[in-house]
């Protein structure tokens, strides 16, 4: 089944979906890596944290930019291993994370009743360049570099496969 949705997610958008669903991800969406979940972590901790990720998505991405008079540019945002944040997972889902995109699946324990996984085709970095409209924002540049900082990505139709719904069920156990 095809589906079409818009961030911020609620909890009937992700329990209504199945391992093996395409979704066209329209809204914004948070790139984050290994030094992204842990600041993310520390800074929530404090209560600190700049942004809200209530039914937010975050995208296992160290997007390639370019930078222009007008801001910046995404040349490239192919999926980096998800498997990596497995030990950031329960804490990030506890601020309401409602998707994560990446590749090569994750533990999805604790995905079960509130949240999904959805993959995306490692080598296709254009492609996913393609659905991403504009850079709103982009946190903590100077301190992680290019790659670990978070890029606020607004995106329009980003084809993604569910891979872990939130029911428990994963195509990586196929």
């Amino acid at each position: 089944m095809a589906v079409r949705l818009r961030t911020p997610l609620g909890e009937e958008d992700v329990l209504n979906l199945r391992a093996g669903d395409v979704v066209h991800l329209s809204g914004t969406v948070y790139t984050a890596r290994d030094s992204a979940h842990r600041r993310i972590l520390e800074l929530a901790a404090r209560r600190e944290l700049p942004f809200d990720l209530d039914g937010a998505v975050i995208y296992h991405c160290g997007p390639v930019i370019r930078k222009g008079g007008g801001g910046y540019e995404v040349v490239s945002a192919g999926p980096t291993t998800s498997a990596r944040m497995n030990r950031y997972l329960e804490g990030i889902l506890s601020l309401g994370v409602r998707g994560i995109i990446g590749k090569g699946g994750m533990n999805p324990g604790p995905f079960k009743g509130r949240t999904v996984y959805f993959a995306f085709t490692g080598g296709a970095g254009s492609l996913a360049a393609k659905s991403i409209k504009n850079v709103r924002e982009v946190l903590w540049l100077d301190e992680l570099g290019t790659p670990e900082a978070v890029w606020v990505l607004e995106v329009e139709d980003f084809p993604l496969l569910v891979a872990i719904d939130a029911n428990g069920s994963s195509l990586y156990g196929r």
